[in-house]
């Protein structure tokens, strides 16, 4: 992006520091939405930059840039509004949840999650579908059988996560594919999957035992909620069929927009032969989202929500951050951090520990996994090359540290979403996505440990002595 005056590094790390600061104080001391203490930094840095030689048309640029990433997210985030009120609507959740209650062991609860997770996230290649889908079934069958929030939560996350990173259809892993100049998508797969196979055993191995420490549900409370879905919706294999939609649709590689909305689609024309409502309800219900109102007020908070008034909290936070993150990128603030950070390293390890720290510093600065992989990779593409390290392990820190960290960001598009859909807040979840955590870990740690062999050539190449090279010469 082109600048009329360049910050200094100084200045940079000046305002990265001010802002974190200025967040964390009014964010978790005080406890603040995020969308005011954000929007407080937007005002104070787009001043600031007007004070160093920026005109407004050019800061203005900024935001718009900024802002242009998040667009199809926040109109995914309406999409998904729409598919939960109409499945809630239609019977589509409660039949999963009764199917849930009755098949699900809760000492295994959290690790079947976590597993279930993984394997449609692999199919559809989304975590936003898994999370929007399975994840809230999920979260309420863990509410009815008392499973702790946070632990749910973590389960649908993790396992969302790493079926997003070893799926051929997911939109960023073929992001970090590209920017990284791997040929094949799949020897991406088969590269992040040697530190994203441990992190994932170990994440189910942690869930295993922690559901087997939980604590055993009132089953009169679950046959309760069981006969109340019974009672209240259509309760049939039939009701499947949206899902068996949404799930062919990705799997012909539609893209997410439509494939939501055949989802909703399905649900809708069902509901309306099975239950004849009024167009007026369906409108309404599709803005507003669906509530039940039957005398179980348990029952109705379980399964009452979705609409598209329930995404504009997250989509006013996805907005005032990437407007905040477009204006840091227009100054240079970030191109400066990471310049810094590109110029000190000589190791496969310090540069993908250089890398990584890029890739979650982006993150947290602006809140946008697309650009916290297209920055990063960018900038350290020729590192790479430099130092003769196989593109993979570029776009493996890309995948990791780029899109699987902007879900731990409470301002992040990924963390907003999660939020929203699951109804919890960053906080509770962020302690518990194991896998999360655990895949960028061990991205580093084995950067230093085995490094050496990221370069074919040097591991390959016979050793020829000084003499011998200065007679070949």
């Amino acid at each position: 992006m082109k600048k009329t005056s360049k910050l200094t590094f100084l200045e940079s790390l000046i305002i990265m520091l001010v802002m974190f600061g200025l967040l964390g104080t009014m964010m978790i001391a005080l406890k603040m939405t995020p969308q005011i203490p954000i929007l407080l930094a937007f005002t104070l840095l787009m001043f600031y930059g007007r004070f160093r030689g920026f005109t407004w048309n050019e800061l203005q640029d900024g935001i718009s840039e900024g802002i242009k990433p998040g667009i199809i997210p926040m109109i995914i985030f309406i999409m998904i509004g729409v598919l939960v009120s109409a499945w809630s609507m239609s019977g589509v959740i409660p039949t999963i949840m009764v199917y849930g209650l009755e098949l699900l062991n809760v000492r295994f609860f959290l690790f079947t999650v976590f597993v279930s997770c993984c394997l449609v996230g692999i199919i559809v290649g989304s975590s936003f579908t898994t999370i929007s889908t399975l994840g809230i079934v999920f979260m309420g069958i863990g509410q009815v059988m008392g499973i702790n929030v946070a632990l749910t939560a973590g389960s649908i996350v993790s396992g969302a996560l790493f079926g997003n990173n070893m799926s051929p259809l997911s939109g960023t892993t073929n992001l970090s594919t590209g920017i990284a100049g791997v040929n094949n998508v799949f020897d991406h797969i088969k590269t992040i999957s040697h530190t994203a196979l441990p992190s994932a055993i170990i994440t189910a191995i942690i869930f295993l035992i922690a559901g087997h420490t939980s604590a055993n549900p009132d089953m009169s409370s679950v046959h309760h909620i069981i006969n109340a879905l019974n009672s209240n919706f259509f309760i049939s294999p039939w009701m499947l069929i949206p899902i068996a939609v949404l799930i062919f649709c990705a799997i012909i590689q539609i893209p997410a927009i439509p494939t939501l909305l055949s989802g909703s689609i399905t649900a809708i024309i069902m509901h309306i032969f099975i239950d004849h409502p009024s167009i007026k309800t369906i409108s309404d219900q599709i803005m507003n989202g669906f509530q039940l109102n039957s005398p179980d007020k348990k029952i109705n908070a379980i399964v009452s929500g979705g609409g598209i008034t329930s995404m504009l909290s997250s989509i006013s936070l996805i907005l005032v951050a990437l407007t905040l993150g477009g204006v840091l990128l227009k100054m240079g603030v970030v191109d400066n951090l990471i310049g810094k950070l590109a110029s000190q390293v000589n190791t496969p390890g310090k540069l993908i520990l250089t890398s990584m720290i890029s890739a979650i510093g982006v993150n947290f600065l602006v809140g946008e996994q697309y650009i916290s992989i297209i920055l990063p990779g960018t900038t350290f593409r020729d590192n790479f090359k430099e130092q003769g390290i196989q593109p993979e392990y570029l776009s493996r820190v890309l995948a990791s540290g780029g899109a699987d960290i902007n879900a731990l960001v409470p301002w992040g598009v990924t963390g907003i979403f999660i939020s929203g859909v699951l109804g919890v807040s960053p906080v509770v979840f962020i302690s518990c996505a194991f896998y999360v955590w655990m895949n960028p870990l061990l991205t580093v740690i084995f950067a230093f440990v085995f490094g050496k062999n990221y370069n074919p050539k040097k591991v390959s190449a016979p050793k020829v002595s000084q003499k011998i090279a200065q007679e070949l010469n």
